[in-house]
């Protein structure tokens, strides 16, 4: 899977960012604030970050050992400051403020990456791959902004990496068994990321709904439940039994 996704993003012809994703069903303005519902809907990120941090640094959640929470941290540090960067992204849509979006987001997708392959592999292989992890994300990102402003744009292998995030976590729930319980619970971490982006596709048919709120607008707050759901699998785990026939 790993090979797939790397010759994927190095070997398929460059896509540049499309202009047309800047172009969000909600402008609505208030309190002079432009894009409002989809820049104060990220507060959601900001609430789960919090919590989550909370969480971890005070050792609400179950680790066998401390250095075990270190992915998490940095996974909760990355939702919150996803917060900000899509906050700041929404107020004024375009390529160079989207850098300053994507990147918090792989920052967290990459950490959890880490944190799964610490509790299925083993703490040493978890805690040496969070490093290379997270430096790939901002590659990733980083790769796909230059491309941009030299005029050959190719966001190809940021959407190739976050794929192969939510694809190698789902993997990992399915094929190996966590030290925890609730190791499934990654299940309805994907199921809530998978809804976030069925709603952001489908952005201004939902707010022809009733003109109430954007689909991008619940997006945010979907996407935020994923991560709470991470808080809440920390919060009631408990280190697995495992018992020899």
């Amino acid at each position: 899977m790993t090979l797939v996704f790397i010759l994927a993003a190095v070997l398929a012809p460059a896509v540049p960012q499309p202009l047309a994703y800047h172009e969000f069903a909600d402008q609505r303005s208030f309190l002079e604030i432009r894009n409002f519902f989809d820049v104060a809907s990220n507060g959601a990120f900001l609430i789960t970050g919090i919590i989550g941090l909370i969480v971890v640094w005070h050792r609400l959640g179950h680790f066998e050992r401390r250095a075990e929470s270190i992915p998490y941290f940095i996974f909760f540090l990355g939702v919150a400051l996803t917060a900000f960067g899509s906050a700041y992204y929404h107020l004024a849509p375009d390529n160079e403020s989207l850098f300053w979006d994507r990147l918090p987001m792989t920052i967290a997708f990459m950490s959890l990456i880490a944190a799964q392959l610490n509790e299925r592999f083993g703490l040493r292989f978890g805690l040496n791959s969070l490093v290379p992890l997270l430096a790939l994300g901002a590659a990733s990102v980083v790769y796909w902004i230059a491309t941009e402003r030299s005029g050959a744009g190719n966001v190809l292998p940021y959407v190739a990496l976050q794929a192969y995030a939510v694809g190698a976590l789902l993997f990992l729930a399915v094929g190996y068994p966590s030290r925890y319980t609730r190791g499934s619970d990654l299940y309805g971490v994907f199921a809530a990321y998978l809804l976030a982006k069925v709603l952001e596709f489908f952005d201004r048919e939902v707010l022809a709904m009733g003109q109430l709120v954007s689909g991008h607008s619940l997006k945010h707050v979907t996407a935020a439940i994923a991560a709470l759901l991470v808080c809440r699998m920390l919060w009631l785990r408990k280190l697995e039994i495992i018992r020899k026939l």
